[in-house]
């Protein structure tokens, strides 16, 4: 292990000699009881070891220099071997472990993982623990890659106008044409082709440049992917950029919530959250911070999500929050660019220990983005009826105006007043319809709670049974109360008669009086047995309408409970139709995008077949103009290789050899003047033959005699081509001239013109 350092592609491998079972309770520091103490030194020379890492340059700069093909890992292996000290052999000891038994410690340890996350992840392992907490590793869509790249994308100049503006300084990507342009441009191309509906945002190149940093493109094009699919960045890079105004809400709202000073500073300059904190949301802090605190940030958004985000935002407005209040907005934005920056070249731990300090709500996130959603519908409706309203604007002025070019002004202004008032009345009568609508509508959801809270046939059957049995109770219970009175009538009888009896007991003898004693005590006892039955069928009608009571409370109870499992039975129904929908939605959503997808494949391969149809049409043109030309060519040459033109020809050829020979006389003969002649013949053209050329003008002012073989009185004009075939090409080109034979009609004038 200390004589050989891996790249990160071959990180299981090199680490599985060296590891060990994690079988210690925890990895975290935070609770050293359950750790051994070897493990306890070890985590704290990984806390020095990656303070050191953070804050050395040479480092990140070794790690970028060492690139030499798309397929090698981006971290320095060569140099670093040979320097290992025995605290990076700890480093990558304890590393080793997590990554050799990730499932384990995802499952089961998932806290402390967390801890050492936040702590830093050692940058010869980033690129497979980023892999691994993403769950990139063994993506299909990795042996896609080099199709996409032979595939043509339309955001390809878009990407090439902002490589350079990607890391300008970082030397991986600062040359023009360099390796990293180049990787970086393939990695934007391939995910634009994969995902059409985003294409390509200019944020999302500094996340993969960072991915291109840590490991090859093939590798780092399957980390974007899982990053934009499942954390969130999707919806931020969206053209519409919705989930970029959610997160601006909720964070607005933490500010509101925790910096209620500061939040009010803002409003009173109009210094919008997203004129500081959209960078943040889009790029991870990359474009805002040092490349190794923004890396360390990094670490804990792959594990976290974007949570982390929220946390370092307002632990940053924490720390600066008195330098805030004090600035105007130019002087705010001026803090956010250059300052807050170089408050972070120390290192990171502050301000990571200052974010998990911030108080983060979960639900309350949950609940406004529900008000967020609420707020957008809302506005888009508000919109729509809008627009809705101006379409009806704009079609009532189109009417107006139609009205008054058709009728004079009084007619028009009638029209309108009667377009006026019948819109109040379809206005009114349309309201009165809807309070009629609204009526029935209460009016039916009442009936429906009404039919709902009555019982059925069940029921119904149940409620007889207990009427039959309260009835037949209370019939008891009058019977009783009958023989109650009974008894009481009969006591008040033999009271009377005691009372009668004991009226002259003092007159009568002594044993008179015992018996009448003994009969007073009979009828005290009466009357004592008689108020006891008394009090006896008090208790039995008590004790029968508490049954009654008891069996009714036990009917209700028996009804609410199963009610209850109805609705249960109802709830559980209902989830399985939502999760059956739910399901349904996210295929159809799915098949919607693929159709999307096959849709804008099949209309860009369109547009192509229609761009080569254009130039095969061009050619189809040219060819046909080229034909055309070959054509008017084969008739010149068919006309000239013809048998009549040929003849014609050699007609001509015998007029110009009688012509020469008339010259040759009119030469010979000339000062003969007694001899008939015509006016003159005057020779205003060339010609050239095979024998030389003749020429002659109107200053001989010879006369001659009557042509009879070459013009025979013969009126109009003549036209003679001549093309002798057995001339060369030169002597062609000459004889396109033509030569013309004008004899006029009347006149004693006459003259020829050769």
């Amino acid at each position: 292990m200390a004589s050989q350092v891996a790249t990160p592609t071959s990180l299981q491998t090199t680490t599985t000699s060296s590891s060990t079972s994690l079988s210690s309770p925890a990895l975290s520091p935070s609770s050293p009881a359950q750790l051994s103490p070897d493990d306890v030194e070890l985590l704290a020379k990984l806390e020095e070891q990656n303070r050191l890492l953070e804050t050395d340059s040479k480092s990140l700069r070794s790690m970028n220099g060492s690139r030499r093909n798309s397929g090698s890992s981006l971290v320095s292996s060569s140099s670093a071997s040979s320097n290992l000290s025995h605290l990076e052999e700890d480093t990558w000891i304890l590393w080793g472990r997590i990554v050799n038994e990730w499932e384990e410690v995802r499952k089961k340890k998932e806290k402390q993982l967390k801890d050492l996350v936040r702590k830093g992840v050692p940058h010869h392992f980033r690129a497979i623990v980023w892999q691994l907490l993403c769950n990139a590793q063994n993506m299909p869509i990795k042996d896609q890659y080099s199709e996409l790249l032979k595939m043509t994308s339309p955001c390809e100049k878009l990407i090439r106008r902002d490589i350079a503006r990607t890391y300008p300084e970082h030397e991986f990507f600062k040359e023009k044409d360099s390796l990293g342009q180049e990787v970086l441009f393939n990695v934007m191309k391939a995910y634009s082709l994969v995902d059409r509906e985003v294409g390509y945002c200019q944020g999302s190149a500094f996340i993969v440049g960072l991915l291109l940093m840590q490991m090859p493109e093939e590798e780092a094009f399957c980390v974007f992917v899982k990053l934009m699919q499942d954390y969130r960045l999707r919806e931020l890079f969206k053209p519409s950029m919705a989930e970029l105004g959610l997160c601006m809400y909720q964070f607005e709202y933490m500010i509101q919530e925790q910096l209620p000073e500061l939040h009010m500073h803002f409003q009173a300059q109009s210094f919008h959250t997203s004129m500081y904190a959209s960078s943040w949301f889009l790029t991870i802090f990359l474009t805002s911070f040092p490349l190794p605190v923004a890396t360390r940030i990094f670490d804990i958004f792959m594990c976290e999500g974007l949570e982390i985000v929220f946390r370092v935002g307002l632990a940053i407005l924490q720390m600066n929050q008195t330098e805030l209040i004090q600035l105007d907005m130019e002087g705010m934005l001026q803090h956010f660019q250059r300052v807050i920056p170089h408050q972070l070249d120390s290192g990171p731990d502050k301000v990571i220990q200052a974010a998990y300090q911030v108080k983060y709500n979960a639900k309350k996130m949950k609940k406004l983005e529900k008000d967020y959603t609420t707020i957008k519908t809302k506005e888009m409706e508000e919109q729509v009826e809008i627009k809705r309203l101006r379409t009806e604007n704009r079609l009532l002025k189109q009417r107006i105006d139609t009205l008054e070019k058709k009728g004079a002004p009084r007619y028009s202004e009638e029209s309108v007043l009667q377009l006026e008032r019948e819109l109040v009345q379809a206005r009114l009568k349309e309201a009165e319809s809807q309070c009629a609508l609204k009526e029935m509508q209460d009016k039916i959801l009442d009936m429906e709670k009404r039919n709902t809270s009555l019982p059925d046939d069940t029921n119904v059957a149940r409620l007889q049974e207990e009427l039959i049995g309260v009835k037949l109770r209370e019939a008891e219970a009058l019977t009783g109360l009958k023989e109650l009175r009974q008894q009481v009538r009969d006591l008040e009888e033999h009271w009377q008669r005691h009372l009668a009896r004991t009226a002259g007991r003092w007159k009568d003898s002594p044993r008179k009086n015992a018996l009448s004693e003994m009969q007073d005590e009979l009828m005290s006892v009466r009357l004592r047995e008689a108020e006891a039955q008394a009090e006896l069928r008090e208790t039995r009608q008590r004790m029968l309408e508490m049954e009654t009571q008891n069996q009714i409370h036990s009917n209700q109870l028996r009804r609410a409970e199963q009610e209850s499992r109805c609705l249960q039975e109802c709830v559980q129904t209902l989830t399985l139709q939502n999760k059956d929908l739910n399901g349904q939605l996210q295929e159809i959503k799915r098949r919607q995008a693929e159709i999307e997808c096959k849709s804008k494949e099949e209309v860009m391969a369109v547009r192509l077949r229609e761009a080569d149809n254009i130039a095969a049409m061009a050619e189809l043109q040219q060819q046909i103009s080229e034909l055309e030309i070959q054509k008017e060519e084969g008739k010149v040459q068919g006309q000239l290789n013809h048998t009549d033109s040929s003849q014609y020809i050699r007609d001509l050829k015998d007029q110009i050899a009688d012509l020469k020979h008339e010259i040759c006389c009119i030469k010979g003969q000339k000062g003969l003047a007694s001899q008939p002649t015509f006016d003159g013949i005057h020779i205003v053209n060339h010609y050239a033959g095979d024998d030389g050329s003749y020429q002659s003008s109107d200053e001989d002012g010879v006369k001659v005699p009557t042509l009879r073989d070459s013009q025979q009185r013969s009126g109009g004009r003549i036209r003679l081509q001549p093309n002798l075939g057995d001339t060369d090409s030169e002597e062609e080109e000459e004889d396109d001239e033509a030569l013309r034979l004008s004899v006029p009609q009347s006149g004693s004038h006459k003259s020829t013109t050769v």
